[in-house]
């Protein structure tokens, strides 16, 4: 089993979402973040003063998959999200050892 975390852009999570349902991927943790990388922030004009916004919005993904569903879902993250432009996100795969579900014990792959 592996873990996908995404950050993307926020107004692209409708999209990457529908591009998961298409895969029968439904399970998914969401979290609004803040943060930067090449693009480091923008300078932005509020009642006449200059300031710098170093962090920007953006959206984190997580799921927990099978090892056979990882690339088909790493594939429609970046079609759904990828504009071709700084800032667009990445994609960070991990291993997970173990998952359990709390309502019925299930492990592994039937908790998924």
């Amino acid at each position: 089993m592996k873990r996908v975390t995404a950050v993307i852009k926020p107004f692209k999570l409708d999209d990457v979402r529908e591009s998961l349902a298409d895969l029968g991927i439904t399970g998914m943790t969401v979290t609004e973040v803040k943060g930067f990388g090449r693009q480091k922030g923008h300078t932005e004009l509020y009642r006449g003063a200059e300031y710098n916004v170093d962090f920007l919005p953006k959206v984190k993904l997580e799921i927990v998959l099978s090892d056979d569903q990882v690339d088909r879902c790493i594939e429609a993250i970046v079609e759904s999200a990828g504009s071709g432009k700084i800032g667009d996100g990445k994609i960070f795969v991990t291993p997970v050892e173990r998952v359990i579900r709390i309502r019925t014990g299930e492990e592994n792959d039937e908790a998924i």
